[in-house]
């Protein structure tokens, strides 16, 4: 059995306790970049919804260029210059293990143009539709982000938060 891998990246920035920018990231300040998995199985959910962004890779491609283009194809924009921390990967429920990158930068979320998929939609109905593979990126507070992240990639909010943890220390 082959087994499917996936790389992602966690795009992430300090928002200081008052809302602003500010200096090193602490567990209250730090933000996450969120998308919000597209499609009509995901509509209208918010919690367990969304995902880091990432998508699957072959074995002749490295984990960490799979990461770069897949965020580039679900935001439609480079990632942000800087430091990749690596997050370690974790096995999904579906067997997929996912590989995951944190960086430290900002994005606007309103210039985001997200790639598309196609699916049979209705099921079973023959027809073919394309759907935003998400269908919008928020910015979230590491509390939120726990609310709306796919159990599944929890553990990466909780690499990063003691990754920064180090870092302040």
């Amino acid at each position: 059995m082959t087994v499917v891998r996936s790389a992602g990246l966690l795009l992430f920035r300090d928002r200081g306790r008052d809302g602003g920018t500010a200096g090193a990231a602490d567990a209250v300040g730090t933000e996450v970049l969120l998308g919000h998995m597209g499609g009509p199985y995901w509509q209208g959910r918010q919690e367990r919804a969304w995902s880091v962004p990432k998508g699957e890779y072959t074995p002749d491609e490295e984990p960490m260029a799979a990461a770069r283009r897949e965020f580039e194809e679900e935001l439609g924009l480079a990632p942000p210059a800087g430091e990749w921390l690596p997050l370690g990967e974790a096995r999904q429920r579906n067997g997929k293990i996912v590989t995951v990158w944190a960086v430290a930068g900002d994005l606007d979320t309103s210039r985001v143009v997200p790639g598309t998929f196609t699916m049979e939609w209705p099921p079973h109905s023959g027809r073919t539709e394309e759907f935003p593979e998400i269908d919008r990126a928020e910015w979230c507070g590491l509390a939120q982000a726990r609310i709306r992240l796919v159990a599944g990639q929890l553990v990466f909010l909780d690499r990063l938060t003691e990754r920064l943890a180090r870092r302040t220390s």
